[in-house]
């Protein structure tokens, strides 16, 4: 039987944007966060990490520092008894490396996660801070909600109108809240 998912985006929807983060000292929790993914995975959910990590292709870091910050999220959350069912991240940036498939809004990270679980896509959700995992939402026909944390408010002030993401919250707790909600209904 096909199982929902949540796919957080990492920085500024789970963690506090800073800028590339590639040293794991920097990691801190979003205010809620820990929460939200407790609650999450509590109701039944997948739960996956899903990031874009361009300073790789930037030459800013390399994939292990990368690895390392996921690890010390990972740590962070696991206290909680919170276990994210994977951790995904797209090192390219097209200008520098080329097109690829894994880079948000494509759906390459999403596959990887469709190889090992069994997911509907359909009643599952991309939780984010960018447009681009709005696009990730729409591209794979999941329902994709943006959170106001990180670049959010930002996002949101560009929005155009009639367009955009299925709804807006002001963070990663009130997603996870909004969509117990919906399945209740």
């Amino acid at each position: 039987m096909s199982e929902r998912a949540i796919f957080f985006d990492r920085d500024g929807t789970v963690n506090v944007e800073k800028e590339y983060i590639y040293d794991p000292d920097q990691v801190e929790l979003i205010d809620g966060a820990l929460e939200a993914l407790s609650l999450a995975k509590s109701k039944g959910f997948r739960i996956f990490i899903i990031s874009n990590q361009s300073g790789i292709a930037r030459g800013l870091a390399t994939e292990t520092q990368v690895s390392r910050v996921n690890e010390r999220l990972e740590d962070l959350v696991a206290p909680a008894g919170v276990k994210f069912d994977g951790v995904y991240f797209c090192p390219h940036l097209p200008t520098i490396s080329g097109r690829c498939t894994c880079r948000k809004p494509a759906r390459g990270m999403i596959d990887r996660a469709l190889e090992t679980f069994d997911l509907d896509l359909s009643e599952s959700y991309v939780v984010g801070d960018r447009m681009l995992d709005m696009g990730l939402a729409h591209n794979i026909g999941a329902t994709g909600i943006l959170v106001r944390t990180g670049y959010g408010a930002i996002e949101e002030k560009q929005l155009p109108s009639g367009g955009g993401p299925h709804h807006i919250v002001d963070d990663v707790l009130a997603a996870v809240k909004l969509i117990l909600d919906e399945i209740r209904d």
